[in-house]
Formats: structure tokens, sequence, C-alpha cells
């Protein structure tokens, strides 16, 4: 636009106003004179010109861009960080309008997304918040109903006094270890948990894993197996958090495994990383449910996962613990087929010198 900086704006109409003075002022010195007098239309230009263009400047600069400079300063102050932040200022030769219109536009659309991203947290808040009180209701309503039959007298019925503080104990053991999931998902989010990165056999630790886990895996029928025969396979991790890691997965197939089914965990050579794929052939994940697997306390199936037992969080904890690792975590699945969960790991050489 010709006219888009106040400078240009102002000049425009003094070179308009003062054109239009000139003209009238010669014809009216011509007809009072009879002739044409040249410096009479020179002086009344450039005295109109002067002044015309000054006093437009000044009331487009203080009546119009003074309110844009707020708006103008304003937004910038919105978008540069608090460390960053410098006074702007406004040059009146640059397009103010155009500009402001443009960061008036860029700076909606980033309060629209801050405002979607709040709103979604909001939501993610409220979900948290419920789906945490409804895991902790459960097994303290259940010890609540376990210690008053007993203050009713159950506790000197022998058939029942025993078998009900064992029940109450395991619905304490499910509190405690929804807490300490809680807790050690706070630690990977804050930052506070530190891993003690060594280098261990991967092999030797989803070993060690499937030899825990044997005994509550055959009460279901289903064979933990390595794909084959490895040799040692050394990466850079924190051991213990990675047992925890194939804990989790491993006791996820078992779950929801189908009887006298398979648990398999594989290893690839990815050059510096090695892939671990778990990979069972139970009852599958719907695509639709794969993007919010590994939020905390997800469920696929709400009332088939709390039969199963388990606090829901261990594949957000899978995640945190890859996460904390600097590597990456997949998912894929088949409903009906089976579920292949898989990781990478840093790899180091056996006789490689750690620093």
């Amino acid at each position: 636009m010709a006219y888009s900086t106040p400078r240009k704006f102002a000049l425009l109409l003094a070179l308009w106003v003062s054109v239009t003075v000139a003209v009238v002022v010669t014809i009216t010195s011509f007809v009072a004179a009879g002739e044409a007098i040249w410096w009479v239309p020179v002086a009344s230009f450039t005295t109109t010109f002067v002044l015309t263009y000054f006093l437009a400047a000044y009331a487009v600069e203080r009546f119009i861009y003074d309110k844009i400079k707020v708006i103008y300063k304003l937004i910038h102050s919105q978008k540069v960080k608090k460390e960053d932040k410098t006074k702007p200022s406004i040059d009146l030769d640059r397009d103010i309008i155009t500009e402001v219109d443009s960061e008036v536009a860029e700076w909606a659309n980033e309060r629209d997304k801050e405002i979607e991203y709040l709103r979604n947290l909001e939501n993610y808040r409220k979900e948290f918040v419920g789906n945490v009180s409804h895991e902790l209701k459960t097994p303290i309503f259940n010890i609540q109903g376990y210690v008053l039959t007993l203050l009713d007298g159950g506790l000197e019925d022998p058939t029942i006094n025993r078998n009900y503080l064992q029940r109450a104990e395991s619905s304490i053991e499910r509190m405690i270890n929804i807490v300490q999931d809680l807790e050690s998902i706070s630690q990977f989010e804050s930052g506070q948990l530190i891993l003690d990165i060594e280098r261990a056999d991967i092999v030797r630790l989803a070993t060690d894993v499937i030899h825990a886990l044997e005994l509550k895996a055959k009460k279901k029928g289903i064979k933990l197996v390595l794909k084959e025969e490895y040799d040692p396979i050394y990466v850079m991790v924190d051991g213990d958090r990675i047992k925890q890691l194939f804990t989790n997965l491993i006791e996820n197939s078992i779950k929801y495994g189908k009887p006298n089914g398979r648990t398999k965990i594989s290893f690839f050579d990815m050059d510096q990383n090695i892939l671990v794929e778990v990979t069972d052939d139970g009852i599958g994940i719907e695509e639709k449910h794969l993007s919010r697997l590994f939020e905390r306390f997800y469920r696929v199936d709400k009332s088939r996962s709390r039969e199963a037992g388990g606090t829901g969080l261990g594949l957000s904890i899978v995640k945190h613990i890859i996460e904390a690792h600097n590597q990456t975590i997949t998912v894929r699945s088949t409903p009906g087929v089976g579920s292949t969960f898989g990781i990478t790991l840093k790899k180091v050489k056996p006789n490689q010198v750690i620093s």
C-alpha cells in the first residue's frame, strides 16, 4: 500500500493539499491581478506542504499510532522471553499497521494453541485424579470391610480372622505398589532420579527376569523364551531399571496373554544400538488405543484390566525408563494376534573401555 507508513501518508496528504491550495491561489491571483505571479503559488505550495506534512504526521502519530504502539509493545513483551525482553522501537518509516496485523494474527494463533494445551492438560488432570481416586478407593474399601467384620466379632472366629487379615494385607500391598509407582514416575519426570549407568549384558538381564517370572507364567500356561541362544550383548544401562522394564513388559504379556501362549524376547544389532523386542501372542490392542497406551492409568479394557490386577502404571514407567536412557520405545499390535514392544539401548563392545 502506497501510504502504509505514517510518513508516507503525511507526505501524500501534504502533497495533495498543497497542490490544491497552489492551484486555487494561482487562479485567484490571476483573476484579481489579471496576470499570473509565479512566486505566489510557489510560496503557497511550499508553506502549505510543510505545515500540512508536519500536522498530518503529528496527528497520525498522536491519535492513531500511539494506540498501535501500545498493542505492538504488549504483543512484543508477550512473545519474547523474559530474560531477552527489550523495549521495542517503532520506526515510522516501516509499515507498522501490516506488521502489527501480522503479529496480532501470530499472537492470537499462539494463544489458541496455549488455550488448547491448557484444556488438554486440565482434562488430563481431571482424568488422572479420577483414576488415582478409583485405584485407591477399591483397596481402601476392601480394608475397611475386612476390619469392620473383624471388629464385629470376626476376630474371635478362627475360620475367618486370619483369612480376612491376609486379604487386608493384600489390599495394603496394592496401595503401596500404586504409591511407589507414582513416586517413581514423579522422580523420572522431575529429573530427581539419577540413573546408575554401567556396562551390562542385556541378555543376562532379560534371562534373570524370565527366571523370576516363570512360575507366574506357568500358572497361565505361558512360556517365556528367548528367540534364540545369544552370546552376551553389552549395553550402557541402569541394570535395575532395565530389569524393572522387562518385568513390567513381561507381566503385561502374562496378564493379557492367551492360555498356553508364549512371550518371546528378541535382540537385533542396529549398529550403535541394540533393538530389544518383547513379543506375545495375546489378545492384542486396537490401533486407536496405541497412541495413549503409555499414559498413566490408561487401560484398553478397564473392567478386564482391573480384574487382571496391577496398578495401571507399568507401561508408563517403561516409557519413562527408556526416555531417561535417551532411547525410544515403540509398539505394534494386531487384535487377536498379539503385541510387540520394541526398545533401543546403546550398545558397547565387550572390550570397550568405559570412561
